[in-house]
């Protein structure tokens, strides 16, 4: 199978996508290499905003415009443990740095900084995330599985949830409506 790096690239679920953790699911792809990849579901945020979370954490919000940030959910991998995909990359404890313009980050400095009003300009937070193994990735896009498209930050740190995938779509220059459930090669 012919060698694919996908880092920083977005998945877009194809109709006919069974998974219910990925069904209608935007994707962004931090790290793409031979044993495999990570990436954090874009578009299901869930009922948590960033103040509970830093309530559970035992962190004080000091700058107030953090508290209604929501928290999505990033995949069905340690759903408990929580993950800050940011912009710009910058020098926290732990920072998988995808390129030099964004990062993600799962160590608590970023919390930290974000409630002191001192966090990466744009955040987006999610418990947990989507793994896939070596060559898994590769075998569900032979499937027809996904649609794949180089990232746009703007997509993941400017945009409505619900906006997600249509602009991802419009990318590609595809409108979503005009695919079919059916997988099929061409």
């Amino acid at each position: 199978m012919q060698s694919v790096n996908l880092t920083h690239h977005f998945l877009i679920a194809m109709p006919n996508m069974a998974d219910p953790h990925f069904s209608k699911s935007l994707t962004y792809i931090c790290e793409h290499n031979e044993k495999g990849a990570l990436g954090v579901v874009l578009n299901r945020p869930i009922d948590l905003a960033l103040s509970t979370l830093l309530e559970q954490v035992s962190i004080p919000i000091i700058d107030q415009r953090c508290a209604d940030i929501p928290i999505h959910y990033g995949g069905p991998v340690q759903t408990d443990r929580g993950f800050v995909l940011h912009g710009p990359g910058g020098t926290w404890q732990s920072t998988l740095t995808i390129n030099p313009g964004i990062g993600l980050t799962t160590s608590k400095d970023i919390l930290q900084a974000v409630a002191r009003g001192d966090g990466p300009e744009q955040i987006f937070v999610t418990l947990g995330y989507a793994g896939w193994s070596a060559g898994q990735i590769e075998s569900e896009l032979a499937q027809n599985a996904w649609l794949t498209v180089p990232a746009d930050n703007g997509v993941i740190f400017s945009l409505p949830c619900e906006e997600r995938v249509p602009a991802a779509m419009q990318l590609l220059g595809v409108d979503f409506a005009s695919l079919s459930d059916e997988a099929g090669h061409a």
